[in-house]
């Protein structure tokens, strides 16, 4: 036996068999529950990132980088604490990703960009349609689940309507998803072929019929009716969704009569593809 030996030691030292099998047990424990120690696949970073877009429809990715993109950046890159900034370009739209540094606060940073923003609308495109807008994103959260929605014999406008108005409707409400994006997508459209002869040859530019088509397809309030007893609401929606009746839409007047569509040009209806003959659902965990 060990003299002299006193705290918390003492027992371990006294009882040396007792204190190897004690460690021997410990041992053995770690060795069993190393295996199970849970590993975060996703770990919750928070990194302070606002992605701004921007919208021109009809705009190759050339003009939208050229008028769009660069504007914003130039005024997003006076911005302090941006450590990465990344823009993509495509037809008629911009996304621009800001990185800030990890000790930026996220409001603030939203301020700045806000700021940013209409710093730089002197020098955005006048006929964009709408303001940049800007949303804060996590990086980290990376989609973690893709549905593939597909159909033998409906096709994918059908599909992609489903997908958008039902599936994902459904899917963004379940507990803990952060967000549902649609990939692959075709949405109808009316496509209005122009023939510039006939145009010049009737005194018209592109701008004159775009102006007119804009103000023949809308829905717009119609009043009501008052009756003596009973009120009565109008309602009628002008929007043209077939490609037939634009042919009779009126551009103008030449010599009291009047310039069709059918007159310069031929309507089609067409979907505009976004991608391939696929509709991806994708959905991003908390």
């Amino acid at each position: 036996m060990v003299k002299g030996a006193g705290g918390v030691s003492a027992p371990f030292i006294r009882r040396p068999i007792a204190t190897s099998l004690l460690m021997i047990g410990i041992l053995f424990v770690g060795l069993v529950a190393y295996p199970r120690l849970p590993v975060a696949p996703l770990p919750q970073v928070e990194f302070p990132t606002i992605q701004v877009s921007a919208q021109l429809p009809g705009a190759s990715p050339e003009t939208m980088a050229s008028s769009v993109a660069q504007p914003l950046e130039r005024q997003f890159a006076q911005i302090p604490g941006v450590s990465q900034m990344t823009s993509t370009s495509a037809l008629g739209t911009s996304t621009i990703t800001v990185q800030f540094d990890l000790d930026r606060n996220i409001d603030a940073a939203a301020q700045d960009v806000q700021a940013a923003i209409n710093a730089a609308g002197g020098q955005l495109p006048k006929n964009l349609p709408n303001p940049p807008t800007y949303k804060k994103v996590n990086p980290a959260d990376t989609p973690i689940l893709i549905i593939t929605a597909q159909s033998d014999t409906l096709p994918l406008i059908e599909v992609d309507d489903n997908a958008d108005t039902k599936l994902a409707q459904q899917l963004s409400q379940i507990s803990g998803v952060a967000q549902v994006s649609i990939g692959g997508e075709q949405k109808p459209a009316v496509r209005i072929q122009l023939d510039p002869a006939k145009l010049a040859s009737r005194g018209l530019s592109l701008e004159d019929v775009r102006a007119q088509i804009a103000l023949a397809t809308v829905d717009s309030p119609k009043g009501s009716v008052d009756g003596p007893t009973r009120n009565f609401t109008i309602y009628a929606n002008d929007q043209l969704t077939q490609a037939e009746p634009w042919n009779d839409v009126i551009v103008a007047y030449r010599s009291g009569a009047p310039i069709r569509i059918r007159d310069i040009g031929q309507a089609h209806r067409r979907a505009v593809a976004v991608g391939d003959d696929k509709v991806l659902v994708i959905g991003g965990f908390f």
